[in-house]
């Protein structure tokens, strides 16, 4: 069932860590801002940029894995290349074996008194999973630990 709410902008302060994301001359198409699709690449890049950074996964040699399950986006104002982007990420639930991540996209020019708030929020839920077998998995202690930090 489709919510009646309208789903609205918020502002940096709803989130709990910030990554910089640059914008590339391809991901504008021809209408002359980001294509849709370059959001949730930014969403996967943002999470699994900060959980790499902070030793909760290792895309290489780990023993789990994040697979998306779910995701979803809304859109309140255009993103542009050369534009600077800046993600925050927050953790809204975390179950035994999956998390759901929350992305908030922001305008990284600083002047510009609309990054206050969010260009797009989106959502994805990675469930975790055995590498070998894809079969979920509990949370990994370490993992857990990082998440503790978005909530």
């Amino acid at each position: 069932m489709m919510s009646l709410i309208r789903p609205q902008a918020e502002p940096r302060s709803a989130y709990k860590v910030f990554r910089p994301i640059g914008t590339r001359w391809m991901d504008n198409d021809v209408y002359g801002h980001v294509n849709n699709v370059v959001y949730y690449s930014w969403f996967d890049t943002a999470v699994n940029g900060y959980l790499i950074d902070a030793g909760a996964i290792d895309i290489h040699h780990g023993a789990v894995i994040g697979l998306v399950v779910e995701t979803q986006c809304n859109y309140f104002a255009p993103l542009a290349f050369p534009d600077p982007v800046l993600a925050g990420i927050r953790v809204a639930q975390v179950g035994s074996s999956s998390v759901r991540y929350e992305v908030g996209l922001f305008s990284g020019k600083t002047d510009d008194p609309s990054s206050e708030l969010t260009a797009a929020k989106g959502h994805f839920i990675h469930v975790y999973v055995d590498k070998q077998t894809r079969r979920p998995v509990a949370l990994p202690a370490q993992l857990l630990s990082v998440l503790e930090k978005l909530k």
